[in-house]
């Protein structure tokens, strides 16, 4: 493992912590100014670390208490000054109104790396894209307990 995979690793688990404590200053703290997120909730794409917070600040308000967020399958690929990473997340916790379902998040990351000019360098989120499985025969969000169930048939 190259260095620069070592450190968006550990990126990412930080990141993953801080949304799992709803600390958005640090969660923000991984995101360029000029970062865009496309997520499954209207308006879709949220451009900036302003419309960003307030995203992260709407999905935190739905649970009563701390989040559940399991990362699994990440895959990362990391050159000098930019890189990528696709994971699902397995989320969970309390929400408002008492809903306990968990459901799987498919997540894709892309990364940049810029230097001080000393040659140390941080790694920023650019882009982010999340999305929901679907039950094809529903068109509903689809909430398997395994993420390697198949999917329900067409009809």
């Amino acid at each position: 493992m190259t260095t620069h995979e070592s450190e968006i690793r550990a990126l990412l688990a930080s990141r993953a912590e801080a949304q799992q404590k709803k600390d958005i200053d640090r969660l923000m703290s991984f995101y360029a100014p000029d970062a865009v997120y496309y997520d499954v909730v209207p308006p879709l794409r949220f451009t900036g670390t302003d419309e960003i917070r307030r995203n992260f600040l709407r999905w935190f308000d739905g649970y009563v208490g701390p989040i559940g967020l399991e990362t699994h399958d990440l895959t990362l690929a990391a050159g000098r000054d930019t890189a990528f990473a696709h994971m699902l997340h397995l989320d969970s916790g309390e929400r408002k109104g008492g809903l306990q379902a968990s459901i799987w998040v498919r997540e894709s990351v892309c990364l940049r790396r810029t230097e001080d000019g000393t040659g140390a360098g941080s790694w920023a989120i650019t882009h982010e894209h999340v999305s929901i499985p679907l039950d094809p025969t529903t068109m509903g969000v689809w909430l398997p307990s395994d993420k390697d169930q198949p999917a329900p048939a067409w009809p």
